[in-house]
């Protein structure tokens, strides 16, 4: 799926914990990927206490909204450190390596979006979740799914 890279890499941004960087960096987001202007412009007027606050209600408060393709238990294989290395990256060690942020980040790298269409299952299961829970976060998980054939492994 070329192409994609700004957009997965904007991806993992917007899906980390929004730091004071994360602030510096969303007029850049909002600009260099068109489809997560929506979640960018909800981070933007929304006070970063608050915002932060929401991150860890939505991911860290309830492992079904987990950023951990382990979590979502499918067949596919979750990334490992020998993955990342195989295609030149590093893992910092702060987040194992099957964390969504960092699978976005490899595939906005090195254009393989594999890991990505083998866990199109389980993102669309974190979507749709992050939907029902009506959070601004779906919209990124809506354009990172949007990117991608329908299915999971084999299909």
């Amino acid at each position: 799926m070329p192409g994609y890279e700004v957009l997965y890499q904007a991806a993992a941004l917007c899906l980390m914990f929004p730091d004071d960087d994360f602030r510096t960096r969303l007029p850049l987001l909002r600009e260099a990927a068109p489809q997560l202007r929506e979640f960018a412009d909800h981070a933007a007027l929304t006070p970063a206490r608050e915002l932060a606050a929401h991150y860890v209600e939505v991911f860290e408060a309830q492992p079904e909204r987990s950023l951990y393709l382990s979590a979502w238990r499918e067949a596919a294989p979750t990334p490992s450190e020998e993955l990342y290395r195989a295609h030149g990256l590093e893992t910092t060690g702060e987040e194992p390596p099957d964390f969504l942020p960092a699978v976005l980040e490899c595939a906005a790298r090195t254009g393989d979006v594999q890991l990505l269409t083998d866990h199109r299952d389980g993102l669309d299961l974190l979507r749709a979740r992050l939907t029902d829970f009506g959070t601004p976060y779906a919209t990124v998980l809506d354009a990172v799914c949007a990117t991608l054939p329908p299915g999971g492994p084999g299909r």
